[in-house]
């Protein structure tokens, strides 16, 4: 098999891959009520039991960064993803508060080694096509959250029991899962040239050898937009609802579509950030994404109505999805090395953003105002335009203008194939 067709299978296994994510993760938050009133947990313990899930998720990924310097990235993935299917069902299936317990402890650490393994993937299948193609990994995660969401909407309409909602999605994805991680592709799958990536003799000598004297000291700011962008994402995530309702005034089924808006110019920012960057470069794509992203969160603060309020949800939709990609591309250009360890520190600082984003909104709105809290993440999210010049190609060693110049070598894998 050559290598033009097995990348194009492996970004399409990868791709596939973050959709199951998108989908697995969708259909248990928007299920924690449910799940609260299956297990009789209290309103003070639920926040621990949420809690336990990102750091779980941390501690993962620190030890996936000790794994793969033993296994593939792609053999991680490939067990990473079913436990995380079937710990799913787990919280669908328990009947004491133990059992759900230890069900959102192994989805927290299935979880955490799975967004590992599939960033430090997709940053290795970007190296090896010598272009911008991680935006569309994450979009088939954004399209997966919309299915997922929408499939949870429709148990909870439907008044399904949480097993009986989760058992149709993991009886569907999780044999395709297996079968699809057949065809992921690690660094030493290649056979001849691959653009940037170098030969497959090149690649192979590329151990991960850690990040070296004062490498986490370059990384940190890619570690601190990471964290930045998240908290914009769980605000949105965890408040958009209770903002809409409480402080604009909305209904309480038109407080739930922010958040669907918000999903949705995700998706669509994602499916067309890729061309983005290949024209324009990460670091344009990056600043231009930070400055509406805090224009949406200066929207949503200053809105005197609903409308107003939409339009700056969505305007966060698309502020906001470039930035979490790049950052794992970055990652991965400033350590073509050590991407491996570079990426699961990196992802460390996604469960950071997730932790301390939705109690700090909290905390503000509860003790001074939900319209001066949302000006928190904006302020926030405008610290990425310090430290864009990271996303560049000249401090990554490996960037727009490179990837201009590897377009006649690298193999053409992506038109009219079956990639993302």
């Amino acid at each position: 098999m050559t290598d033009d067709v097995r990348l194009r299978r492996g970004r399409g296994a990868l791709g596939f891959s973050f959709f199951v994510q998108g989908v697995t993760f969708a259909l248990l938050v928007t299920r924690i009520p449910a799940i609260q009133d299956r297990y009789g947990i209290s309103d003070g313990l639920l926040p621990v039991f949420l809690a336990a899930v990102p750091v779980l998720a941390g501690v993962a990924s620190v030890g996936t960064e000790h794994l793969v310097k033993r296994v593939a990235p792609s053999v991680v993935l490939r067990w990473a993803q079913p436990l995380v299917l079937l710990s799913l069902l787990g919280v669908g299936a328990g009947e004491r508060l133990w059992h759900v317990a230890v069900a959102l402890g192994a989805f927290g650490l299935s979880v955490g080694a799975l967004d590992a393994s599939m960033n430090m993937l997709g940053v290795s299948l970007q190296r090896a096509y010598g272009r911008s193609i991680m935006l569309g990994f994450h979009a088939a995660y954004s399209l997966g959250g919309i299915l997922g969401a929408s499939a949870a909407w429709y148990g909870a309409h439907a008044h399904l029991g949480l097993f009986v909602s989760y058992l149709p999605a993991v009886a569907v994805l999780l044999p395709l899962v297996l079968l699809g991680s057949r065809r992921y592709v690690d660094r030493g799958d290649r056979t001849g040239p691959v653009g940037v990536g170098g030969t497959a003799k090149e690649t192979e000598k590329e151990t991960e050898k850690g990040l070296g004297v004062g490498g986490f000291r370059l990384l940190l700011p890619l570690c601190l937009v990471m964290a930045c962008a998240y908290i914009g994402d769980s605000t949105v995530a965890n408040w958009s609802a209770k903002y809409l309702q409480d402080v604009l005034g909305s209904s309480e089924q038109t407080a739930t579509v922010p958040y669907n808006v918000y999903m949705v110019t995700t998706l669509v920012g994602r499916a067309v950030g890729d061309l983005g960057v290949r024209r324009f470069g990460a670091v344009a794509v990056v600043r231009a994404g930070t400055l509406v992203a805090a224009c949406g969160f200066a929207v949503v603060a200053a809105a005197p109505g609903v409308g107003v309020g939409m339009l700056g949800f969505t305007l966060l939709g698309i502020g906001l999805c470039v930035i979490v990609p790049q950052t794992f591309a970055a990652a991965g250009r400033l350590f073509p090395g050590a991407s491996d360890t570079a990426v699961a520190r990196l992802n460390i600082f996604n469960y950071v953003g997730f932790l301390i984003g939705s109690p700090l909104v909290g905390a503000i709105g509860d003790a001074w105002s939900y319209r001066g809290a949302m000006l928190v993440p904006m302020v926030l999210v405008l610290i990425t335009l310090f430290h864009a010049r990271s996303f560049g190609p000249r401090e990554a060693r490996y960037g727009v203008d490179h990837e201009r110049r590897a377009g006649d070598r690298a193999v053409d894998v992506g038109r009219g194939g079956n990639g993302v």
